[in-house]
């Protein structure tokens, strides 16, 4: 029941802190930024990667790999890098903004389908849902569009990775392609995560808050 209920948690969690604290993008949010980005991977490298390759001629694995990165990128040019931390709403605007909600909607739609009752891949999406789910809020609540686009968007936005685990779970279908599907999903993390930690800071400093984050999230991967 956490497959279902964690990646939704998360949303609410994302939502709730863009109401209370209101602010475009602190330093905290930088820095949770940071950690998911760290803990993602982290899993993805201990849990999914080993369990694709174990499943998948390696060649045709890292072809599936490559396609999920390209597919990342080309989702990236809809949404503008909402899926790591950049989201442009200009206030103004009053058009729905339907392609940043359809390639959210892929995105984590996606990355539902490596989430098992038996792996830990749901506790990367939750933390990297956290920090995803606050900006887009606050950008949502910051913009013109009215309450009911606002709440459709973030109720659908957060139903679609429980319904890729669903479907990844129940459909004798897509129980053929789901290891292919992981696959691709690995390509999406490897890109959003490592889009996240190399990103460099203000005037190239050294963060050494941000080293600590992205620590911490290594090693509590390993951990779990």
């Amino acid at each position: 029941m956490n497959s279902y209920l964690l990646p939704l948690l998360a949303v609410v969690i994302g939502v709730v802190i863009a109401i209370l604290t209101k602010t475009q993008k602190s330093n905290y949010t930088k820095l949770l930024l940071s950690f998911s980005g760290a803990f993602l991977l982290a899993l993805t490298l201990f849990d999914l990667l080993p369990e694709v390759y174990h499943h998948i001629d390696a060649k045709q694995t890292g072809l599936y790999i490559m396609c999920g990165i390209l597919l990342q990128v080309i989702l990236e040019f809809f949404s503008k890098g909402a899926e790591h931390g950049h989201v442009h709403i200009h206030k103004n605007d009053n058009d729905f903004p339907w392609l940043l909600f359809i390639s959210l909607c892929i995105h984590s739609f996606l990355e539902g389908f490596p989430i098992h009752q038996h792996n830990d891949m749901v506790y990367g999406v939750l933390i990297h849902k956290i920090p995803i789910a606050i900006l887009v809020a606050t950008f949502l609540l910051k913009s013109n569009y009215n309450k009911k686009q606002i709440i459709s968007f973030l109720i659908i936005f957060a139903a679609m990775t429980p319904l890729g685990t669903f479907i990844s779970n129940h459909s004798t279908f897509m129980a053929t392609y789901v290891d292919v599907i992981n696959a691709v999903v690995i390509g999406i993390f490897l890109h959003i995560s490592t889009t996240i930690l190399f990103e460099t800071g203000e005037g190239h400093k050294f963060n050494l808050s941000k080293l600590v984050a992205i620590v911490l999230g290594i090693a509590i991967a390993y951990m779990i």
